[in-house]
């Protein structure tokens, strides 16, 4: 049974910018973001988890774990050729994703990935997602998962956005163009918050906005607080309204928290707990 605060949440959208920093949203003109910290939970100061690559940090983001639990260590892993097994191996050996703990339990579920990375669908068991599709380019993933927002309810949405990180790896991190990639995924962003309040999900829809990784210079991966911090804010039904998160959240807390407001629970295997932070408080 739900807690009573999330009576009225039925679905959760995760809006995932690839290498989008804290210290590149705070120069930006962000009026999404802005918005949804302003109705929602916060915090600028979330953590990634070593390395600072892509493919380490959605994988804890989505499997509520570790590189040490789940083996993701670089980008060049794949679910056949790994330097560390996974401590538990789920469908197609791959450690288990928050979406395919919601399928498992919810068989009915539908689940959308609408992802501009083509490398984060290895990351997800085969066959889980009623959707995933890979897309090129921001406006043109957000368009996508626009239009399927207009037919479809999804009770999970995961929507990848690549373009930030573009800009920092070809012009730098921090630079003009980097905070105008930010502002332009700001603007998608909020046309996916339209989307919702068209098709009337905005009243039952949690949105969580986070990131993979920061950067330094034109490259990431080190260990840098510029490269390891990562922003994390969720709106929706039983969130704190303008409420900074004070406790430590990392990435791998994602997956739990997600699981919690879907009303499922977490793999035994998982690390990563529930930002309760985050929620009002119940009476």
């Amino acid at each position: 049974m739900l807690p009573l605060c999330f009576l009225l949440l039925q679905q959760v959208i995760v809006i995932g910018v690839d290498g989008m920093s804290p210290a590149g949203i705070a120069k930006a003109n962000a009026p999404s973001l802005a918005e949804l910290r302003a109705r929602g939970a916060s915090t600028m100061h979330a953590r990634g988890v070593m390395p600072t690559s892509s493919s380490p940090n959605w994988a804890s983001m989505i499997m509520g774990a570790g590189p040490e639990q789940h083996g993701v260590t670089s980008n060049d892993w794949e679910p056949d050729k790994f330097d560390i097994a996974p401590s538990f191996k789920g469908l197609a050996g791959i450690f288990p994703t928050v979406f395919g703990e919601l399928r498992s339990q919810r068989p009915k579920s539908v689940i959308a990935v609408f992802h501009d990375w083509k490398g984060f669908a290895r990351l997800i068991e085969p066959g889980i997602p009623s959707v995933i599709e890979h897309v090129k380019g921001a406006p043109e993933t957000a368009g996508l998962a626009v239009t399927y927002l207009q037919r479809n309810k999804p009770d999970l949405l995961f929507i990848h956005f690549d373009d930030v990180d573009h800009a920092g790896h070809e012009i730098g991190h921090g630079t003009p163009q980097y905070i105008a990639a930010i502002e332009e995924i700001d603007r998608l962003i909020g046309r996916v918050l339209n989307a919702l309040k068209a098709n009337g999900m905005a009243e039952t829809a949690a949105v969580l906005v986070t990131a993979d990784h920061g950067g330094v210079g034109k490259k990431h991966g080190g260990a840098t607080m510029a490269e390891i911090e990562i922003p994390w804010i969720l709106a929706g039904p039983g969130v704190a309204k303008g409420r900074e998160i004070k406790s430590a959240v990392n990435t791998f807390d994602t997956a739990p928290t997600i699981a919690h407001m879907l009303g499922i629970k977490p793999h035994p295997a998982w690390i990563g707990k529930p930002v309760l932070e985050a929620f009002a408080k119940q009476r």
